[in-house]
């Protein structure tokens, strides 16, 4: 298999499965698939910056930034989002074997075949610096979705004094000397 197949797979096919998603729920955790898709973005340009990774294959136009961050990264999310979204500990366990998996045996593999390279390679480091930066990117989204739910909006607080009302809000009283 051509490494170009394989970057084209990570961009392409996670896109074609939003046609099993509803349309209600795409427009509800799109906003965090975008989020992802930012934050991703950043951390890599950071990795090349600093030099602790390169990218030396990718879809055409999209540079140096290795296509799953726009790709599997940011459905996968929605998809893991769709399914654990209100119990936070299901989420990060869901998360956290993911990002293992990503980091661990995906990256690597990636590695070997020549596309996203490790700088330092006898670094043993990178890994887990890598799999800590997830475990912060996975609470991160977490609270970005809650706060696109208003989940973290604070109740709007009344300024006047409890039982105060102002003349218009007050009720009519029942003796109505019209009737």
């Amino acid at each position: 298999m051509s490494n170009q197949v394989i970057v084209w797979s990570m961009l392409i096919p996670p896109w074609l499965t939003l046609f099993f998603m509803k349309r209600q729920e795409i427009k509800k955790w799109m906003p965090a698939a975008l989020f992802v898709m930012v934050t991703t973005t950043i951390i890599h340009e950071v990795g090349i910056t600093w030099g602790i990774w390169e990218t030396h294959e990718n879809a055409y136009p999209l540079g140096h930034m290795i296509s799953f961050t726009y790709g599997a990264l940011p459905i996968g999310a929605m998809w893991i989002l769709k399914y654990t979204y209100g119990r936070f500990w299901l989420y990060a366990a869901v998360q956290l074997v993911g990002s293992a998996i990503l980091v661990f045996i995906v990256q690597p593999w990636l590695h070997v075949r020549g596309i996203f390279v490790y700088v330092d390679q006898n670094n043993a480091l990178a890994g887990i610096g890598a799999f800590s930066t997830t475990l912060v990117h996975l609470l991160l989204v977490y609270l970005y979705q809650m706060w696109q739910d208003e989940g973290l909006v604070l109740p709007k607080r009344n300024s006047s004094p409890a039982g105060l009302q102002p003349a218009a809000a007050k009720p009519v009283p029942d003796d109505n000397p019209d009737e």
